[in-house]
């Protein structure tokens, strides 16, 4: 089993998340973390890109490319309309009961989900579930060793932060395998515009030699897709989501064979 960090699971209400990101420290947090997210992720047309927890302001670059885009928020968390132009996107649901089917997703990213739940393994075994094979999953968590995880005044100071080994372990142990580590946001939680104005100068710097201080840790990783033959049964008989031309209709899916 993996060792998980003492801090408290706290998930973040929905309206403080959204009011963080209106700030302007939300705002270079934002372009930081989606700088790092779009440079995993260069080219997703045709995909299905879904994100967890509260992940609309990183999916935004994906919406004229990708194939479908939406964003489960947790019930804990509470969820809030997007994108405010056309259709919404967005779901209210368990984190460890994804209305949506077996493998209907190429790329998912958790972002303010992982060091919220206080039930990891349950959210990993249906991210598994909902990944493509030869889909990836990219994990944004508080960096245990950032300053970010220790102030509170900020999201990223709130719930469970993970050392980059802690996120290796947490996912080999649930069926996924690491495949990249970056970081992001090692410029101090500031309100300074001067400060904020040379965050890109800050990242370039702390990407290349102080890696270990990011802010956050961004784990991408792909399904270990011979590890667990029966994980499938466990979800045959359930109520889901599928894509259709305008958004998501519930219809009842027949079991497999």
């Amino acid at each position: 089993m993996t060792n998980l960090p003492t801090f408290p699971a706290m998930w973040t209400d929905v309206v403080d998340l959204r009011d963080f990101y209106a700030t302007s420290l939300g705002q270079m947090a934002k372009r930081m973390i989606r700088r790092q997210l779009r440079a995993l992720w260069p080219d997703v047309s045709g995909m299905r890109v879904l994100g967890v927890g509260f992940a609309t302001p990183y999916l935004r670059p994906f919406l004229a490319e990708a194939e479908r885009v939406a964003a489960v928020m947790p019930a804990s968390q509470g969820v809030l309309p997007w994108p405010p132009e056309g259709p919404g996107m967005t779901l209210l649901a368990d984190e460890t009961d994804l209305p949506l089917p077996d493998r209907s997703m190429d790329r998912i990213v958790l972002v303010h989900a992982l060091e919220a739940t206080e039930q990891v393994r349950a959210m990993m075994r249906e991210i598994w579930r909902v990944l493509a094979d030869g889909g990836r999953l990219a994990i944004v968590a508080p960096n245990r060793r950032g300053i970010w995880a220790r102030l509170e005044r900020t999201p990223f100071g709130q719930g469970r932060p993970y050392t980059t080994g802690q996120l290796a372990r947490m996912l080999r142990d649930n069926m996924f395998t690491p495949v990249s580590t970056c970081g992001a946001l090692f410029l101090p939680p500031t309100t300074s515009r001067m400060a904020l104005r040379s965050a890109p100068a800050i990242e370039e710097l702390g990407c290349r030699w102080f890696e270990g201080f990011a802010g956050v840790n961004i784990v991408e990783a792909t399904k270990q897709i011979y590890a667990a033959s029966g994980l499938r049964e466990e979800k045959r008989k359930r109520r889901a989501y599928v894509p259709v031309a305008q958004g998501f209709s519930r219809v009842r899916l027949n079991p497999p064979g």
